[in-house]
């Protein structure tokens, strides 16, 4: 699937960066073109893989380059304000050679929360192509006011794309772990598992194509219907220098060919892997029961890939999900695991979300409160003086 991918704000901004990293190393092909946007000109001048006329500095004239300090209603008006400068930028992308626009924003901050739904929204009023979202909600440890911006922002930008995929950062971080460190992690696991999702089916010169391919049309029909996405991921190294590797290990055979290999008990590895995709840590936290649709895609090399592996693991799916629309098919890679990628679309038993919104209208109420508060101990301490002291106008 060839994408165009607008990285709005910090958080945005690099996990597009490290896409495109990834994009050099295993030569996937995924991104066809990548933008920056945001409001902080130290942030843009970070990146390392986006080319720097494509990195667009927007608010000069509300906030001079130095960003809208986690508040998301300016960094919407700023959006509004300078949506040509970030047309100009898309102007220059090839859009027939585009599936899709990817616009990937952390929604905890200000320009990314504010302004992704905003470019969002103009997108889909100009092209015929889908507008997906990527957004990254802050940890509970964050901050009330991280949690109140995740939460207008999820609100507004699942309105404003055709599907908003999301990853939890609350699932993901590490005890002990620095900033820097963690969140580097975090980027590195989403540009993975969406990097498997999107490259399948993409194959370059001397490749093997799948026996069920996975093309950008199967993802588009998934993420139809709009709603709400998240992704799981479960994999097993394979040792490609030897005939045995991963499947030996399934059948306790060090040696031996793979056609000495037992195929019910490949065929139950492979299964195996798609349930924990499933059942394991997804990008979203959720009840996988009453899924609208999923996209199954099992990759790795050619020998390891068990057809009726996949076909059974599909079939389970059908019957955890509930739905009607399970879409799966393999994705030859020459890389030393085999991995089972899950998009599930349309997720709506989240409790995270559910917890998200709570903490935030408790958060906005506190807020009142105490801007009330400020407010009459301010005028308190002022009228003290008042009988003895004239103001100045």
């Amino acid at each position: 699937m060839k994408l165009a991918m607008i990285g709005f704000g910090q958080a945005g901004g690099k996990i597009v960066d490290r896409f495109l990293d990834y994009d050099d190393r295993t030569g996937s092909g995924i991104v066809r073109a990548a933008i920056a946007v945001n409001s902080a000109k130290a942030d843009l001048i970070g990146l390392e893989n986006i080319p720097e006329e494509n990195r667009v500095l927007i608010g000069q004239a509300r906030v001079k380059g130095h960003g809208v300090g986690a508040d998301n209603e300016l960094g919407a008006e700023v959006a509004e304000e300078d949506i040509d400068e970030v047309q100009n930028a898309i102007d220059a992308i090839p859009t027939h050679e585009v599936d899709a626009f990817l616009v990937v924003a952390g929604m905890g901050g200000g320009t990314g929360s504010g302004g992704a739904p905003v470019l969002a929204k103009h997108l889909k009023r100009i092209y015929t192509i889908p507008v997906y979202g990527l957004g990254v909600l802050p940890g509970t440890d964050e901050g009330g006011i991280y949690t109140l911006n995740a939460a207008r922002s999820f609100q507004t930008f699942v309105r404003e794309v055709d599907n908003l995929m999301v990853f939890d950062n609350d699932s993901w971080r590490q005890t002990g772990e620095s900033v820097e460190g963690g969140y580097d992690q975090i980027n590195e696991e989403i540009v993975r598992r969406f990097g498997i999702l999107f490259g399948a089916g993409e194959v370059g010169d001397g490749q093997e194509v799948a026996e069920s391919v996975v093309d950008s049309s199967e993802i588009i029909n998934t993420l139809s219907g709009g709603g709400v996405s998240t992704v799981g991921f479960a994999s097993e190294e394979v040792d490609l220098n030897t005939s045995g590797g991963l499947l030996s290990r399934f059948t306790g055979d060090g040696g031996g060919s793979t056609d000495d290999l037992d195929a019910a008990n490949t065929t139950n590895r492979i299964t195996s892997l798609v349930r924990k995709a499933a059942l394991g840590r997804l990008t979203l936290p959720c009840e996988i029961e009453g899924t609208e649709r999923a996209l199954l895609v099992v990759s790795g090399p050619s020998e390891y890939l068990n057809r009726k592996g996949i076909e059974r693991g599909r079939k389970w799916l059908e019957e955890e999900t509930g739905s009607m629309e399970v879409r799966g098919g393999d994705f030859p890679r020459e890389e030393p695991e085999v991995a089972a990628a899950l998009l599930l679309s349309g997720v709506t038993n989240v409790p995270r979300i559910k917890r998200l919104q709570q903490v935030a209208i408790e958060a906005q109420e506190n807020m009142d409160d105490i801007q009330q508060e400020s407010e009459e101990n301010l005028e308190e301490l002022v009228e003290d003086d008042e009988d003895e002291l004239e103001p100045l106008f």
